[in-house]
């Protein structure tokens, strides 16, 4: 039995005021669409069925290099963070599934975590290890790097601890591990490049071993931070090189933030797939860095070219596609909601656009060396406006026609600023 946290009246009182509205434009794009052979509907329910999922610690706010400035009525613990993230799935319809991160996410018992998210309407996806963060207690420290560190014991707790998650995460129903190490060095000599990858390949082994036939391990590289002269597992090829040494359960996991400003991810893309080792992919946005920004606020185009590719991908499996989806992102301005709201609708957009490229003419144009033609079959679907799709595939599922609006008005961070334990403010990164 489901318990969502916004009342289905509100929602439903807001969509009547726009549904005549949003019948007139999805009824306009319709016919816009069918005069190229599209079938208004079909796309719709092909978007109906796409889902990303959310990250539990998305839902709180994140931080500056310097500070953290906390919102009022920001979750504090698993328990509110998924009262959070079933908001942004009532009303978006798009986000069922929370992705946990141990041990922030740490309950006594797992079992009775599942059936709570299942009665807010949420399931989980990938677990999330955490070795590149002392907690206390702890009998040995990271400093040194987790499944690459030159001291045996810190490698030996930090393959302990990424078992541990697949355990928590075969209670929870989810069936991927994400690994993500900052091991790397930050001066010159610190380490011996080749022998710091084969204690990571060691350790990963090791954990791979553990893993449930019917799970996979994802493999997350990132080029710097924290460690900014090298990473151990910095760029896709260092990933598909040791997702293909430890087997057939390691897969890739891609994010938008994790490359050099510039890098062609949206071709990263492509060959992970040829070599069927894309996992997941994590959406962010970047304008330098590993910014975290909100998903298609500064490089729209950018990830419109990435579901481009992912949805080749899918019309042309190869043996499997099944990624992994979510919005990894660090919210530090904005109420995390809303954020995620936002992001997921753009995320939905750009699904939709990339579902609208005429293939066939994209295909011919590319064997015909046809520039210009291949190009324009790419930016005819981008510079459609797609969103009375989505929004009426939100309406019947019982979401949000306007997603943001109904949040506003269910005045839900208000009620819970005055209900939830304040957050102090933290002092950042540095």
């Amino acid at each position: 039995m489901t318990n969502l946290p916004l009342s289905a009246d509100l929602i439903g009182e807001l969509n009547a005021r726009e549904a005549e509205a949003l019948d007139e434009d999805y009824a306009a794009l319709g016919r816009k669409l069918a005069r190229s052979g599209i079938d208004i509907d079909a796309v719709k329910g092909r978007v109906a069925a796409f889902s990303v999922a959310v990250p539990s610690w998305g839902a709180g706010r994140g931080g500056t290099r310097f500070a953290k400035f906390p919102i009022a009525g920001e979750p504090t613990n698993i328990h509110e963070k998924l009262e959070d993230c079933a908001v942004i799935n009532q009303l978006s319809r798009v986000t069922p599934r929370v992705s946990p991160h141990f041990p922030w996410d740490q309950v006594s018992d797992y079992a009775a975590l599942r059936e709570e998210a299942a009665s807010l309407g949420l399931g989980f996806d990938a677990v999330n290890s955490n070795t590149f963060q002392d907690q206390p207690g702890q009998a040995q420290t990271y400093a040194t790097g987790s499944l690459s560190s030159t001291v045996e014991a810190t490698r030996q707790q930090a393959v302990e601890h990424n078992i541990e998650c697949i355990e928590i995460g075969r209670q929870l129903g989810s069936r991927d591990l994400t690994v993500w190490v900052g091991d790397g060095t930050n001066f010159p000599g610190q380490q011996d490049f080749a022998r710091s990858l084969d204690r990571y390949l060691d350790a990963a082994a090791q954990v791979y071993a553990a893993l449930p036939d019917d799970w996979r391990m994802l493999l997350e590289h990132k080029m710097f931070e924290p460690a900014f002269y090298s990473t151990v597992i910095s760029d896709w090829g260092s990933s598909v090189l040791a997702a293909q040494e430890l087997g057939p359960k390691a897969k890739c996991l891609v994010d938008l933030g994790h490359h050099a400003p510039n890098v062609n991810i949206e071709q990263i893309v492509a060959r992970l797939h040829r070599f069927g080792k894309l996992g997941g992919f994590h959406f962010n946005d970047s304008k330098y860095g590993d910014d975290d920004l909100d998903s298609g606020s500064i490089n729209p185009h950018q990830l419109f070219l990435v579901f481009n590719e992912l949805v080749e991908a899918e019309l042309n499996p190869r043996g499997g596609f099944d990624p992994a989806y979510m919005i990894d992102q660090s919210h530090n301005v904005t109420d995390p909601i809303e954020s995620m709201l936002s992001s997921a609708e753009a995320i939905a957009q750009c699904y939709a656009k990339a579902l609208l490229v005429d293939r066939d003419a994209l295909h011919a144009a590319q064997e015909g060396n046809d520039t210009m033609m291949a190009f324009q079959a790419l930016r005819r679907a981008y510079t459609v406006d797609v969103s009375p799709i989505l929004a009426k595939a939100r309406m019947e599922a019982g979401g949000a026609i306007d997603v943001l609006g109904a949040y506003r008005a269910s005045q839900w961070r208000t009620r819970k600023a005055q209900e939830r334990k304040a957050v102090g403010p933290g002092a950042g990164i540095v």
